[in-house]
């Protein structure tokens, strides 16, 4: 199980070209430590997954010797799959539930975020389609040439005789779909490939598209039969999901002024830690 270290926000990296000793009180962090860091830090480049290791590695000691100085004594904990955290990991769940509590969202302010939100809080839309698939690998130019040609003859047929899109289906399609006439049934979000489902929000209902869609496994000719909007959902259906999210926020924003007050009593180097007079928040 892995604690997780301070946001980035938390703190502003010195820029330099070449890596500073960083150490927090007089307790320095080894290069080779910084080093094996980096690999949780992806970035442009060298020095930027260098500085961002480093700040995540003097934040944890920072709040490891707060730990040890109020004399916090490590309970480890287990996560659902039996992962147990390691002593430090303890330490600073335990000095985060110690030192900073934040209040639970109330009704009213899970209420304003609601009417100030609407427009997040709906059932998702459904589509209901049917394809034909033309298959083709998204590295063969030629079989999806190939498709291409195909998908629109398909097209300019359906067009003229739209009640033969079932019969096409069951020949020519590589989707066992076809031998329902092309059928999909209601598709929700991330039910089918992400490009196949931008496509499903563009194409007109009631008649065949007009292109054919390209994904990963070819060429679709594509008849959106019916699309269903989502509907607004009731404050108490999401009441509880609003209360979580503003909850998760106030204590991130806590977390980052507790580490910011003890940066600023603190004596670092190698790293910057924007230190503030401003009291956590309670």
């Amino acid at each position: 199980m892995t604690t997780p270290l301070a946001s980035p926000c938390a703190v502003k990296p010195a820029i330099t070209a070449k890596p500073r000793t960083v150490s927090v009180n007089g307790i320095a962090i080894s290069r080779a430590a910084i080093g094996r860091e980096t690999q949780n830090h992806p970035a442009a480049k060298p020095i930027e997954a260098w500085q961002a290791a480093a700040r995540a590695l003097a934040v944890r000691e920072l709040l490891l010797q707060e730990a040890r100085r109020l004399a916090l004594q490590p309970d480890p904990a287990e996560d659902e799959e039996g992962r147990r955290e390691t002593d430090e990991e303890a330490l600073i769940r335990q000095l985060v539930a110690q030192e900073i509590v934040t209040p639970e969202a109330d009704e009213a302010a899970c209420r304003r975020y609601f009417d100030a939100n609407r427009q997040r809080f709906q059932s998702p839309a459904i589509i209901e389609a049917r394809h034909i698939l033309l298959p083709a690998g998204p590295k063969d130019e030629v079989a999806r040439a190939e498709a291409r040609r195909h998908a629109a003859l398909l097209i300019l047929q359906i067009q003229q005789e739209p009640t033969c899109f079932a019969d096409l289906a069951a020949a020519v399609s590589a989707c066992p779909s076809g031998k329902t006439g092309g059928h999909l049934g209601q598709i929700g979000p991330g039910q089918t490939v992400p490009e196949f489902e931008t496509a499903l929000g563009h194409l007109p209902v009631g008649t065949v598209g007009e292109a054919a869609v390209e994904t990963r496994y070819g060429l679709h000719v594509v008849w959106v039969e019916r699309r269903i909007p989502g509907q607004q959902l009731p404050f108490e259906v999401v009441r509880q999901r609003i209360g979580a999210w503003l909850g998760e926020k106030v204590r991130r924003l806590a977390i980052q002024q507790y580490i910011t007050i003890l940066a600023g009593r603190a004596e670092i180097t190698g790293v910057e830690i924007a230190s503030s007079p401003s009291p956590l928040v309670q």
